[in-house]
């Protein structure tokens, strides 16, 4: 199915100011009542409502229509923060964790990040690649098109790169958009002598001479990367002319939220112990705050104080922050219902922060987010006609339908109700 129409949906364009929305702009999803979507090759061709589904074909033209019923369509979700490139389990891990060990106590015992960096090293390029195949497959039936994928479980200059490949291999084979993050910066490995000044100095170089532009991120955290040295491998990013994000306020607030604001990173991400000054400074800057309330639900029931963050004026994304450790689920659908039950924000702004504003984060809001003219048709159809249903549900299946670049994916006829008129 290339070109195809759908007709009678409660569309939820997200058409609006082209910039990160926040505020009151947060919630305002476009809502057009029986609308109707035309596709085009990979692009929506027109959005609107009144017009009979005949006058946007030209007589003669056989393509499919599909009757929404009045159900929700709406654009896919942007996962803009994953850790999906990794190889081997953390069962033990997760036993532990039930027992009384925490996050911290794990790492400190050698576990946690650096199980899944003895895996990744012993994994093959190929092998990651086909992990991240099978996790994108899942993340697309729950209606995620866009995916940023993090390195960071290799923790030196070959095994990064090695994983930098994988994910750049895995995004020539999908139709899903691919981001790749260099997260060098994910833990301090012990074993490695001057372990921060190579990362700065070599690695970070040498993934920059491969991948030009790349995002840097880094885990700024107690027993991880300190201000200090994440302060000293940003600059060394924006010498090199990459973009940076950082893992803050997870734990403890170090003061890392208002240095990263100060140089200018695209996003701030966690943010479950930022203060009210952080707050503040964030509020009155260009970045954005990614709430990942799946990881307080895996870990320890901490979140970010998402509903005052909102109220203070500051831009916010949701992702899943899929990881093998501490978020182990692909579901944005779970990720939006955590941020309305747990961090305050209402289904509308959770939708929002899950789509455009996230795409706003990798930098494609100018493709992918809303539903309009020209833009990419990366689409889903609900199962439901309220899309505060998302939020209410807890752990059910994915959209009818997904389009992106305007194939259809995913495609769930429901016992015939789902209907193609062609």
């Amino acid at each position: 199915m290339t070109d195809f129409l759908i007709i009678n949906a409660r569309l939820l364009t997200l058409a609006g100011e082209s910039q990160p929305r926040r505020g009151s702009h947060l919630g305002d999803l476009g809502v057009i009542e029986l609308g109707h979507l035309l596709v085009r090759g990979d692009k929506i061709a027109h959005v609107g409502e009144g017009i009979p589904a005949e006058d946007l074909i030209p007589e003669g033209e056989d393509i499919p229509i599909i009757d929404a019923f009045g159900r929700v369509v709406m654009p896919t979700f942007v996962d803009c923060h994953t850790h999906i490139c990794w190889a081997g389990e953390r069962f033990d891990e997760f036993e532990m964790g039930i027992n009384g060990a925490s996050y911290l106590e794990i790492l400190e015992s050698g576990g946690g990040i650096m199980s899944t960096v003895r895996a990744v090293r012993e994994a093959s390029q190929e092998d990651l690649a086909v992990d991240i195949l099978s996790r994108i497959g899942l993340m697309s039936s729950l209606g995620t098109a866009s995916v940023e994928i993090k390195s960071g479980y290799g923790l030196n200059t070959e095994n990064e790169l090695k994983m930098l490949r994988a994910i750049h291999d895995a995004s020539q084979d999908v139709t899903q958009q691919i981001a790749g993050t260099f997260l060098g910066a994910h833990a301090i490995d012990p074993d490695q002598p001057n372990f921060v000044e190579t990362t700065i100095h070599e690695t970070l170089p040498a993934v920059v001479q491969e991948f030009p532009g790349i995002t840097c991120d880094a885990y700024c955290e107690k027993g991880a990367w300190s201000v200090e040295d994440t302060t000293a491998l940003f600059e060394k990013a924006i010498d090199l002319g990459c973009p940076f994000r950082i893992h803050v306020d997870q734990f403890n607030a170090l003061g890392m939220l208002e240095k990263a604001i100060e140089l200018g990173a695209t996003s701030v991400d966690h943010l479950e112990h930022s203060t009210d000054e952080g707050i503040k400074a964030l509020a009155h800057s260009d970045t954005i705050g990614v709430l990942l309330p799946v990881s307080g639900f895996c870990l320890n029931d901490a979140y970010a104080r998402g509903r005052h963050i909102v109220d203070a004026g500051c831009a916010v994304a949701i992702a899943t922050n899929f990881n093998p450790g501490s978020a182990q689920s692909p579901s944005m659908p779970f990720a939006i219902s955590l941020a309305c039950r747990r961090l305050g924000l209402t289904p509308a702004e959770a939708i929002t922060a899950a789509t455009y504003n996230a795409a706003c984060v990798l930098g494609i809001e100018k493709q992918v987010g809303s539903l309009e003219v020209g833009k990419k048709a990366n689409l889903q159809l609900l199962e439901f006609d309220d899309e505060r249903q998302l939020a209410w549900e807890v752990a059910t299946g994915g959209p009818l339908l997904v389009s992106i670049d305007g194939e259809v994916i995913h495609l769930l006829t429901d016992g015939g109700h789902l209907e193609d008129e062609s």
